[in-house]
């Protein structure tokens, strides 16, 4: 038996990687990683290698079934340079320090754009539709825009065996958010880049456009942008019962700033504006529950008896998981070692 794998790497684009994939046959395939060869692409065209030296390799390093297509598998891979190590683009491969006991919950927003309008789904041709409201886990067509397409990329997703937790509309019409729990910065990294891009090979088929910026109706106007909003607990933080661990771990975010801006997603300063449930961009703050913060300490670790997760709600949507993840794990470490 003949099956499909779709090699699926990021490309060079900056100040976003884009997702690039593309389709080799294997016979008699086990299913296995290991038996994913290593392939090459050609970097001139993704603006990762020059016309004279222009071969790349794909390192597979996921992989999972491909509901929508028969006989097929998706395989997540790293860009490595010809000799072998790591391209300057594979922020998987830099991660510094990887620890499987931290668990990741992301929340990814993203808009739906009718390419025909430029605008999100719900937004008529000239002018905008009901201000912001209505829209957050709506019900209704004058509501809830593009449902087709994110429940067909919610059943894919669950199919394919992502730990996807579940979906709602968001703020803006137009807007929606899926949620995937994943251990680690590899494995939740590998999660989030292959559901989106599940959900960018649905939206083809509609005719729909997937705008992973983070505020694509631009920061003048009175909608919400998209983020990434990161959960993450160690086994520390979910066993200790002790609320100086999270004011600890707080605080080290906060002399952190540059650092965890700075791989948090391009045009962020457009979103984080201390308007529409976020902090500015310039400041730092946490809060138990407070969705104006830079991290929110959920209601439910301090009802736990501190107990828990906290949630980074900086991130935008267009961020690189790989680097959210790992930048969260190093500084959690270093507000550790401290104590």
């Amino acid at each position: 038996m003949k099956s499909k794998l779709e090699y699926i790497w990021l490309d060079g684009f900056k100040p976003t990687q884009g997702l690039r994939a593309k389709t080799r046959i294997a016979e008699n395939f086990s299913g296995k990683l290991e038996d994913c060869p290593v392939w090459s692409f050609d970097g001139s065209s993704t603006r990762q290698a020059t016309g004279g030296a222009s071969d790349l390799l794909l390192k597979p390093v996921a992989i999972f079934p491909d509901p929508d297509r028969n006989n097929a598998y998706v395989v997540m891979t790293e860009v490595l340079n010809p000799d072998g190590t790591p391209h300057e683009t594979n922020g998987r491969a830099h991660i510094e320090e990887e620890d499987e006991d931290f668990w990741f919950g992301f929340e990814q927003e993203y808009f739906l754009m009718d390419p025909k309008t430029n605008k999100p789904l719900g937004f008529p041709a000239d002018g905008y539709p009901a201000p912001q409201g209505p829209y957050y886990c709506g019900v209704g067509a004058d509501k809830a825009f593009g449902r087709d397409i994110v429940e067909e990329h919610f059943d894919i997703c669950l199919e394919a065996g992502l730990n996807v937790e579940g979906i709602n509309a968001e703020v803006a019409a137009g807007q929606w958010e899926f949620q995937i729990f994943a251990k680690g910065a590899h494995n939740a990294g590998d999660q989030i880049w292959v559901a989106r891009y599940f959900l960018e090979r649905t939206a083809e088929k509609y005719g729909i456009v997937v705008d992973w910026h983070p505020k694509p109706l631009g920061k003048e106007l009175d909608w919400n942008g998209s983020g990434m909003h990161a959960n993450f607990s160690n086994g520390l933080m979910r066993t200790c019962g002790d609320k100086a661990v999270f004011t600890a771990i707080c605080e080290e975010f906060g002399k952190n700033i540059k650092e965890h801006i700075d791989v948090y997603g391009a045009y962020n300063d457009q979103r984080l504006t201390g308007l529409h449930e976020t902090a500015a961009i310039t400041d730092f703050s946490y809060g138990v529950s407070d969705r104006g913060s830079s991290i929110r300490i959920p209601v439910g670790t301090v009802e736990d008896g501190w107990k828990g997760r906290l949630e980074d709600r900086r991130p935008a949507s267009n961020g690189d998981p790989y680097k959210i993840a790992a930048v969260i794990i190093k500084t959690t470490h270093k507000a550790v070692a401290k104590m």
